[in-house]
Order: C-alpha cells, then structure tokens, then sequence
C-alpha cells in the first residue's frame, strides 16, 4: 500500500488534496513516523526534500507540473480553481506508474475489494466492457499477493489460433504434433508460483474449456503427447466481457467451469459511468506521453468538462488516444478544449464533480460541469416535450436521478423546468 509523509505546512494549506489522497487509498504517516517502502513525501516550497527522488514539492500559483527527472524531485503548483486537476496530478506523481488510477467512490471500492481479495489465493472472474481496465485490476490483485515476486503472464485467449491454443497454455513434448522439434513448457507451467490472466476466457473453445476445468480441479497440467500429469501452483484470474451467464444459456461457455472461474466475481464499469476517473485518467496519462517536455501540459477547465462530458465507447483506451492527440496538438504549456479531438461527437453527459467552495465570482470546473448539465437536461426535456420518464431514458439516468437533478438546479437558481408542467415536479 502506497503511503504519503505531507509536511506540515502541506497539512495545513492542502488539507483537500491530503484528504483526497486518503480517500484513494494512500496512508498518510507523520513525519516522524516509520515510512512505507512505497513513501512519497510532499513538502512546501523552500522546505527540505527528504528523498528528491521521492519528494513533490507544492506550491500555490499559476498552474505547472515538472515531473521527476534525474534524481530531482517533483514540482506541482496550482491553486484552488485547478485542484480538480491539481489532486489528480499530484496523486500520480505519488503514486508513480504502477498504481492503478481512480477518483470515483466506485471504482475506488472495487480497487479495495480486489487488494482483500489479493490476500485470498482464490481463483477472480472479472466482467466488463472491452477497455475498462480489467488486466490492470487483475495485475493490482497480483501485486498485492503473496505471489507478487512470482511471475505474471497474461493471455488474450481470442488472439492464439485455436489449433496451438492448447499446446500453447498446457505445453507439449517434443514429437506430439508435426512440427513440435523440441519440447515446450505451456503459458500455465511458465506462471508457476504467480498469476496467469486469461483474457477473453468467453472465446475458448469448448473442448478445450474441458481441458481448462480439470487443470482448474486437479491443480496439473497434462503436456500435449504426454502420458503423466504435472502439477502447478498458479493463481487464475479470469476476464470476460460479455456475460458468461448469458454464454451459459446460450450453451457457447460451460456451466461447472463458469462456476469454477466465478469464485470470486469483480465487475469493471464503462468510462462513461465512472465521469469522476477522467480528470485522474487523463493527469496520469498526460504524465505518462508527455515525454522528455521541459514543462508538462496542463489541460484547461474546458477541456476537461469536454473530456467529462464524451460517451466514451472506446473506455480508457479511447481516452488515452485521445490524450495522444491532444499533446500533439498542443504546442504551448496548456491543453485547451479546441486540441480535444474524438472520433465522433456524442451528446454530453451529465456530471458533476463532488461539491468544493470556491472563491466569489470564480469559475471553477464544478462549475462548468453543472452549467453544462443543466443545458444537457433543459435541452432533452424540451425535446421530449417535457416527458420526465422520455427524457431520463434518453439521458441514461434514472428518473428518481432526473427528480434530485432538478432539485439541485432549483436550489441553484437554475430554473429548468417550466412552473405549470405538473409532469416535472419533482
């Protein structure tokens, strides 16, 4: 588990950013206090970096992030207008590469599931769309595991032939099959002792499916032209994204090996239902492409309520091209809405960021977001004619999550729904 030592100056002037990082996971230490073997610390400008390499360094001011380089320690400066951005930066420069990225109550829950279920060497399903981060999760499982010095292999079942699949994760000794000059050891052999994931388990051939649920029972291997067992300590985690249980009734996926598989079931969620990861997505991957740049790009509110407000279909991969895109486009220190580029447009989304107090008068993206809200939901309601069931299907929101929305704009002065239409009062 990732750990933070904020000085006391940090504590004192970005208690929101502290806190934040506490909700996602980091143990705060004190000072003093024995540090983790994953410490960052973060300390104010002028104060002393007790392990640059380690250390971001804070600050209030025109927003600017300098990654660490050379032994150096990070800079990270913004004030509280861009503390949506600023928190997300900040969690990536402490968290570093390997952490898994989140900000929404959701997916942050599903992150400590997975790290209790590490704990537990039983077998995971994960269900989800196609570019939601499953492997990302099931590598998280790995590396909380006892089995995190062992090593992981992870195997797009649908991209092997289906001729070599077995052969290529149960092994096969030299001479089995025309061709095989020499002997090999298979993916579940090559795992032993850590995590084997395998992708697009749905894809499996039935036949081999079999094969997979006795591995799965007996814990051995039988090699392609072997005549004895060998046996294997792996931990499976398995990814879907189509519903097994609907590959069930179909009968393309086998009933005793779904239930093996599914000792322990997690679920992914699409990009678009989880608004609150963009910010913390796209900081860390604008970390992550912004390559040898002396000054980091910092993406403007704009752009992030554009990000916010897409469907994304192509989830987390969709958004890091996008990002791609955006660094190119972008020649000066800020990414702005205009160097945002998709695919294809698609209608906002309704969002809003949790609550934070602002300056009098200031624009904050909380903000920006609800405005483009309460135009998104004004918009749809004209257009279905002021039919709330209509316009809740049409926003992909429930309708008791239409009544709150209304709600909140009243208490705003956001007057949304006409005062005679007895079919909106929430």
């Amino acid at each position: 588990m990732r750990s933070i030592v904020p000085s006391a100056a940090v504590a004192d002037t970005h208690v929101t950013l502290v806190s934040s990082l506490r909700a996602q996971g980091f143990v705060v230490a004190a000072p003093s206090g024995r540090p983790q073997p994953d410490t960052a610390w973060l300390v104010a400008e002028g104060e002393a970096s007790p392990v640059p390499a380690r250390t971001v360094i804070l600050s209030r001011g025109a927003p600017q992030v300098t990654p660490f380089r050379d032994g150096a320690p990070a800079r990270l400066r913004f004030d509280h207008a861009d503390s949506v951005v600023g928190n997300a930066f900040a969690r990536a420069l402490a968290g570093g590469p390997d952490l898994p990225t989140a900000a929404d109550p959701e997916t942050l829950a599903l992150f400590a599931l997975a790290e209790r279920v590490a704990a537990a060497d039983i077998t995971v399903l994960i269900n989800g769309p196609t570019g939601t981060g499953k492997e990302v999760l099931a590598r998280a499982i790995h590396r909380n595991s006892g089995r995190a010095d062992g090593p992981f292999i992870a195997i797009n079942c649908a991209a092997l032939p289906e001729t070599m699949l077995e052969a290529m994760l149960f092994g096969h000794v030299k001479g089995s099959y025309t061709g095989a000059s020499s002997g090999g050891e298979g993916f579940f052999r090559a795992a032993n002792g850590g995590t084997i994931v395998l992708d697009e388990i749905a894809e499996m051939p039935l036949p081999l499916q079999a094969k997979l649920l006795r591995v799965l029972q007996e814990r051995e291997v039988v090699p392609i032209g072997a005549t004895h067992p060998v046996p294997i300590d792996v931990r499976v985690v398995a990814c879907a994204n189509r519903d097994l249980q609907e590959e069930v009734a179909a009968g393309r996926f086998r009933a005793d090996l779904y239930y093996r598989l599914s000792v322990f079931p997690l679920t992914t969620r699409a990009l678009a239902d989880r608004a609150q990861d963009v910010p913390a997505l796209a900081a860390t991957m604008i970390l992550r492409h912004a390559g040898v740049r002396a000054v980091v790009p910092w993406p403007s509110h704009e752009a992030i309520a554009k990000l916010v407000a897409h469907d994304w279909p192509g989830n987390v991969r969709e958004l890091e091209n996008v990002i791609q895109r955006a660094l190119l486009f972008c020649g000066g220190e800020t990414i702005e809405a205009d160097h945002i580029v998709f695919d294809r447009a698609s209608a906002p989304r309704p969002f809003v960021f949790a609550d934070e107090p602002a300056a009098p008068g200031a624009t904050t993206l909380g903000s920006v977001v609800r405005l483009s809200e309460f135009a998104a939901i004004r918009e749809t309601l004209k257009a279905c004619g002021g039919n709330r069931i209509e316009t809740a299907r049409r926003l992909g929101i429930s309708e008791r999550t239409l009544r709150y929305r209304l709600a909140k704009a009243r208490e705003q002065g956001e007057e949304i729904a006409a005062p005679h239409d007895r079919r909106l009062t929430a």
